[in-house]
């Protein structure tokens, strides 16, 4: 389905299970593959970003078996194993594996090169390059931007670094080329954000130190085969925690989701607007911390959203901005310039289709004002970017008539089965 239509529909209803996290399985992978041992990843999310994470792997040498769905048997090659690949690593849509493999690959013994998608092509990447080639790596870019040409033999050093955004990804890029150099590195944020690597490291054995906008560790060392339990994505859950608040009469259940505080920015945004949504039956799985949600619908209001929570949901703002649509009031949003330079210029593509859909939205360099009020229908383009697709998919549950979404095939990057499931729970979702 390229196009879709959304139309106005009756509550959400029912239990809800999203697809695994797409941050830890990446990562779940990469380590897996680097550790001395056969390690079961179970929850792993079959999304077209992170099987391309997975063949970059295979590429490299790491023999990975696929059971059954959402699961994967990765045989560890250890930390010095793989192998060059014969071919260009194509990362597809996804920056996530792209950057985190720039970091990795910058210190094997055998050079390689990342390419990507049109849409990844054209994603800047020398906020990655440029602390790596401190460590001593050797990266060429076609002015910054992928393909990327990583020359191996380089000897890598140990670094102390001062992120000039608050990026997880840049964070983890250095803390991957850390496993090969000599010496420590040392990575300061300007926010605390999501500590996925850090965590995964020290559930593989990895010696090392971390604390909110922080991060520590030295190379030397070697990570062990461990079993992972992947738990459902936030991000990936938070189109529909949105879509039962504004759809009135819903309530619904989403079981399994990962509460990471710092991934769960959203979720203090939306009750500060007023929405009702608790989280019953905390626990751990896979060293993370999830809860089943629980979410009823509630009236929302406007807000001026904290810097502070900003890094914690960067990649939310795409349905926030729905939601903010729809609430009394005004919304003011800033500190997120980082949403310019994702899969698209999520500010631009959401002011303007939101403004399609008869909504008033100022854009600033850093965020947006929305006025709220009603979505009138009609058709918007999503640029191509999975988030603002379904961002504007829950926009069309309340819309006078029906909301024509243009070029959606890359939600399957991240959230294989959305229409099905979307349509399971109470929305109007067809192909256009």
């Amino acid at each position: 389905m390229s196009d879709w239509i959304s139309a106005p529909a009756g509550p959400l209803r029912g239990e809800i299970r999203v697809p695994g996290d797409k941050s830890i399985s990446h990562r779940a992978i990469m380590f897996a593959s680097l550790a001395e041992g056969s390690s079961r990843i179970t929850g792993f999310l079959e999304g077209e970003d992170t099987r391309a994470t997975s063949r970059a792997f295979a590429q490299m040498g790491v023999r990975i078996e696929a059971p059954r769905p959402s699961e994967r048997i990765v045989h560890g090659v250890g930390l010095h194993g793989l192998h060059a690949p014969d071919d260009e690593i194509d990362c597809g849509n996804a920056g996530t594996g792209m950057r985190l493999l720039t970091g990795l690959l910058a210190g094997q013994a055998f050079d390689s090169t990342l390419i990507g998608d049109e849409s990844l092509s054209k994603r800047p990447m020398r906020r990655v390059i440029d602390p790596l080639t401190r460590m001593g790596a050797k990266i060429e870019s076609n002015d910054g931007m992928p393909p990327l040409r990583i020359c191996g033999k380089q000897t890598l050093r140990g670094i102390e670094y001062d992120l000039p955004v608050a990026s997880a990804q840049i964070k983890s890029a250095i803390l991957l080329a850390g496993l090969y150099a000599d010496g420590e590195s040392l990575v300061h944020e300007p926010h605390p954000t999501r500590d996925y690597t850090e965590s995964m490291l020290r559930a593989f054995g990895w010696p090392i130190a971390f604390g909110a906008g922080w991060a520590k560790s030295s190379g030397g060392h070697s990570l062990r085969a461990t079993d992972v339990a992947v738990p459902s994505d936030f991000s990936s859950a938070a189109f529909f925690i949105v879509a039962a608040t504004l759809a009135h009469g819903s309530e619904i259940v989403l079981r399994d989701v990962g509460i990471n505080p710092r991934r769960t920015g959203l979720l203090t945004a939306l009750r500060m607007m007023g929405a009702d949504i608790r989280e019953s039956n905390p626990r751990t799985l896979g060293g993370e911390p999830v809860a089943d949600m629980i979410v009823r619908h509630a009236p929302l209001r406007g807000i001026d959203v904290p810097l502070e929570i900003v890094p914690d949901m960067i990649d939310e703002f795409p349905i926030l901005f729905v939601a903010a649509a729809a609430a009394h009031g005004t919304t003011r949003i800033c500190g997120a310039a980082e949403l310019r330079v994702k899969e698209s210029d999520r500010i631009a593509v959401m002011a303007k289709g939101l403004r399609a859909l008869g909504i008033r939205v100022e854009e600033t360099p850093d965020g947006a004002i929305i006025e709220g009020g009603k979505f009138s229908g009609g058709g918007v383009d999503s640029a191509g970017d999975h988030r603002c697709a379904m961002s504007f998919a829950v926009a069309g549950l309340l819309a006078a008539t029906p909301v024509r979404i243009a070029d959606c095939a890359n939600v399957a990057t991240s959230f294989p089965g959305f229409v099905e499931l979307a349509r399971a729970s109470g929305f109007f979702l067809t192909a256009a």
